[in-house]
């Protein structure tokens, strides 16, 4: 069975083990594919973020952060990131993350949640959030070089709690 909990110091290397090959290949975050595993986790799980994993048994399969959008009056809407264990996908890891920082983020007062930079070629991404009622709010025309395709779209996308 599937649990979400707060992450812990000890869980740093298998967070490193699921965030490194997401960061490396480039492709859905706008983050340096060549920084350093220290770089990667102190970005992760900084101070101004609340980072979860998602565990089966002793595995973690699945990280998130949380953290507020943004600082005074648009402190009220969270941002999320997600990244879930190569080899894991598929197996609705990625849903149950987000249902649970819906749930959090509402218990902890925030009123709505966006996530900024969307990267448009990540489709399977894009279809779970539209599934949990997230809404494309913006488009920023060719704004993330992709590895493979070049310059896509960036979506900004937004869902009231």
């Amino acid at each position: 069975m599937l649990s979400i909990r707060k992450a812990a110091p000890h869980d740093a290397p298998q967070i490193a083990a699921i965030i490194l090959p997401t960061i490396r290949e480039g492709a859905t975050y706008a983050l340096d594919p060549g920084m350093s595993e220290a770089e990667a986790l102190a970005y992760w799980m900084a101070p101004d973020k609340e980072t979860f994993v998602a565990e089966q048994d002793v595995a973690v399969l699945g990280t998130y952060y949380l953290r507020a959008n943004q600082a005074g009056g648009g402190r009220h809407v969270c941002n999320c990131g997600y990244m879930t264990k190569t080899g894991a996908t598929g197996q609705g890891i990625a849903r149950r993350m987000c249902e649970h920082s819906l749930a959090y983020a509402r218990a902890r007062g925030y009123r709505a949640m966006q996530f900024n930079f969307v990267v448009s070629t990540n489709e399977r991404a894009l279809r779970l959030w539209q599934s949990l009622g997230f809404e494309v709010v913006g488009r920023l025309p060719g704004a993330f070089m992709h590895p493979c395709a070049g310059a896509v779209d960036a979506l900004v996308m937004y869902r009231q709690l």
